[in-house]
């Protein structure tokens, strides 16, 4: 059985290559885990060695499709448990990531797979990231974010990419959540800034970098 520091490694490299689609560096790792990179370089060398990874000296590394299939069931788990702590436990989506964190290494398939029939087989997570099926099969998301998407137009917030507590809780105290219903106003790229309209009519501005972590699709209604 992997180990839980294994499993993190594996899951951090599955999220990067989801973002830049190639190889992940050992630095960004580091970032990501908090750890020291003589550390990253050592644990990598194992996963290469383990078959999980492959390794390119001063390049980077990327998943083998064994290393994907077991980062793909960790992320199962981690998204499961994070919606279960949102919609049962009664967590808000700000303080579920961290808790995630230590459960997804000690909950057995059994119970994961349970959780998954008493949500009712959920496709994504609280934050709206998509989570894999029982074979490791996690969809594909081509949503556009509020820097990408049309200006003037009713849009839906389906997906927030970053699960930091102290930006879900900035989402929070201006009433923006997935589901929430918005519109693009202006854009401007000399001002770094995106003015947004909610439901309610009021005008939000936010920076290029918080727009770009907030994922949209049009609005049905």
């Amino acid at each position: 059985m992997p180990t839980s520091t294994v499993e993190d490694y594996l899951k951090c490299i599955l999220s990067e290559q989801q973002v830049c689609d190639d190889l992940v560096s050992m630095g960004r790792i580091g970032v990501v885990l908090g750890v020291a990179p003589g550390t990253v370089t050592a644990m990598i060398k194992t996963l290469d060695a383990s078959g999980l990874v492959e390794y390119l000296p001063y390049s980077g590394v990327r998943l083998t499709e064994a290393g994907e299939k077991l980062a793909t069931h960790v992320l199962r788990r981690h998204r499961l448990i994070e919606l279960f702590l949102v919609e049962v436990v009664g967590l808000g989506w700000s303080e579920v990531h961290p808790e995630a964190e230590k459960l997804e290494h000690a909950v057995s398939e059994r119970l994961i797979e349970r959780i998954d029939e008493l949500l009712g087989h959920p496709t994504v997570d609280p934050h709206g990231d998509p989570i894999p099926d029982r074979r490791g099969r996690l969809a594909e998301d081509r949503h556009s974010n509020l820097l990408g998407c049309p200006l003037g137009t009713s849009l839906r917030v389906v997906r927030v990419s970053d699960q930091s507590a102290d930006f879900l809780r900035h989402l929070d105290c201006n009433d923006i959540n997935v589901g929430s219903q918005l519109e693009v106003r202006a854009r401007s790229q000399a001002g770094d800034n995106v003015e947004i309209v909610k439901e309610d009519g009021s005008a939000l501005i936010l920076g290029f970098l918080a727009a770009a972590k907030i994922f949209v699709e049009l609005s049905r209604s």
